[in-house]
């Protein structure tokens, strides 16, 4: 698990900070999900980040799905990016939410994230958070961008097969069934990776990136829902009160 990385704080200087995120949530480098949201018709969703969105002559959404598009150029996740999305806006200072493809192409991945999605998942997530203390897994807990559920994370020092990854998740769960059959872990919904193999034209499942500015604030509010473990979030190194240090 990867659990090295030096002290961050809020006095750290923001090169750090990203240089940070970026060594815990590692996908696919080549290319990454952003969030949108339609103002005519409210829809949202994530695409692709693409370099010819919208250049006349090129993209002819909506006319053309991006999955069909022939001229599609997809942008690389770079520190700009992070930045942007930690600071919940674009160079333009439109609304900017960026995600990860977890699954790589030689169907491997740096990280597991657990999703917990429905009702009873604060008394899910302390559950799961209880066995991983029990097997001596690191694991980083946040909320969800909804607000009404969490992933819980696990970090990997060395890309590992994704469908090993994916066992871990499984045993975890499996462990806090067992130990606590009370709890049912209802609010489960899935694993991401969420294919153990690369879907073929895909990219597999993304999973949005946490810590943007506006959920940031958010946790400001709410921190107190399991205080054993979730530290205020208002700086990017709130995750390292549940990974220890090396």
């Amino acid at each position: 698990m990867n659990t090295g990385h030096a002290l961050v704080d809020r006095r750290s200087p923001s090169d750090a900070k990203i240089a940070l995120f970026r060594s815990l949530f590692r996908g696919r480098e080549d290319v990454y999900p952003r969030r949108f949201e339609s103002r005519k018709t409210g829809r949202s969703g994530y695409a692709p980040a693409c370099a010819n969105e919208w250049v006349r002559g090129i993209c002819e959404k909506p006319r053309i799905k991006c999955a069909d598009c022939p001229n599609r150029r997809f942008l690389p996740v770079t520190d700009d990016v992070i930045r942007w999305h930690l600071s919940g806006h674009g160079p333009d200072w439109e609304p900017f939410v960026a995600g990860i493809y977890p699954l790589l192409q030689d169907e491997t991945c740096f990280l597991l994230a657990i999703d917990l999605d429905k009702d009873g998942w604060q008394g899910d997530a302390t559950a799961v958070l209880d066995t991983c203390q029990r097997l001596q897994l690191p694991a980083a807990l946040e909320r969800s961008r909804s607000g009404r559920g969490a992933h819980i994370w696990f970090f990997f020092e060395d890309a590992i097969p994704a469908a090993l990854a994916r066992r871990l998740g499984s045993y975890v769960l499996t462990e806090t069934m067992e130990g606590r059959p009370d709890i049912g872990l209802d609010s489960y919904d899935r694993l991401f990776p969420n294919q153990d193999t690369m879907p073929r034209g895909g990219f597999g499942s993304l999973i949005a990136l946490p810590l943007r500015f506006h959920s940031r604030l958010q946790e400001r509010a709410t921190q107190s829902y399991v205080p054993r473990v979730y530290r205020e979030l208002a700086e990017l190194g709130g995750f390292e009160g549940s990974i220890p240090p090396k």
